[in-house]
């Protein structure tokens, strides 16, 4: 199990991701596509990547907004392994 981040190493990893919001013990980040299925293909592509990691984040779809929820359930709040799957979900977007 990873450590929780501290207030000041989440600050600065935090910076890594800008796009993600810090909501208490999570980091949420929500997506708009064009179309569904570019939301559904989205959604299958960073399966892989957290399957691959074994991070899952909480996801909602609705139509062509995507929502994402990341923490460490484990440790009760952020770890490194939620900013690494940001930054993997971040390159993933772009």
């Amino acid at each position: 199990m990873s450590d929780l981040l501290e207030d000041e190493d989440l600050t600065v990893a935090l910076k890594k991701c800008p796009e993600w919001e810090h909501e208490k013990n999570a980091i949420t980040r929500t997506v708009e596509f064009e179309e569904f299925m570019d939301a559904i293909d989205f959604v299958n592509d960073l399966a892989e990547i957290a399957e691959e990691a074994q991070h899952h984040p909480d996801i909602v779809i609705r139509y062509t907004k995507v929502s994402l929820k990341l923490t460490t359930h484990d440790a009760g709040g952020l770890t490194d392994l939620d900013i690494e799957l940001a930054q993997r979900i971040d390159n993933l977007v772009d």
